[in-house]
């Protein structure tokens, strides 16, 4: 047993070795392309937080939506979050995966340079929307009469900058006119769905 044990871990890190050196290999020819989506996450932060210094608060919209779906609560809130942290670290594991099964479909490098890639195009598509169409927020925070729906000018550049991490990125308002967490969720999923089910 302590035999077969023994073996099957030299094989598994024989197996990291390799995924690791071809991995590098890979990253050594795109990192430019990672380093530019990763770049443009903070772009799409900056810009989310400039519109939040343009949202002015009104009353909620008529959605059908939420007439056949109601709000779960303003108590109930960390659902969303938590099902979006779920989702992504998933998709995170999930792509480093090749590292120790066996089943080698995808270089996760090259996985990560398309899931970036699409996340840029769909939210350049985001920037341009909540910009150019300003709607009041639906979310509680977003309201009339809650401190978070309007900021103040901001004091200095670095204010802005600094986009207000983390709380910044998850009380935000005015850019809902679709949603960040539904970009990066169906983006995950249909990659998930494309490379990783097997057929």
């Amino acid at each position: 047993m302590t035999l077969y044990i023994g073996r099957e871990a030299s094989k598994l890190w024989k197996r990291i070795c390799a995924e690791t050196t071809t991995e590098i290999n890979l990253l050594l020819d795109n990192w430019k392309y990672l380093l530019a989506g990763l770049i443009f996450q903070y772009i799409h932060g900056l810009a989310a937080r400039g519109v939040h210094y343009l949202h002015r608060p009104g009353p909620t919209l008529q959605d059908l939506g939420f007439f056949i779906l109601p709000e779960l609560g303003q108590d109930k809130g960390y659902i969303s979050e938590t099902v979006f942290t779920c989702v992504f670290l998933s998709f995170l594991l999930w792509t480093f995966h090749p590292f120790i099964f066996k089943t080698k479909k995808i270089y996760t490098v090259l996985v990560w340079c398309r899931v970036l890639a699409f996340l840029v195009a769909s939210q350049i598509l985001r920037i341009v929307t909540f910009y150019s169409t300003q709607l009041p927020g639906p979310n509680y925070h977003c309201r009339e009469g809650s401190k978070l729906a309007r900021l103040p000018k901001p004091e200095s550049v670095l204010e802005v900058l600094l986009i207000n991490f983390p709380r910044g990125v998850i009380y935000g308002c005015g850019d809902l006119i679709f949603s960040s967490h539904m970009i990066f969720t169906l983006v995950f999923v249909l990659t998930y769905q494309k490379y990783g089910t097997r057929r």
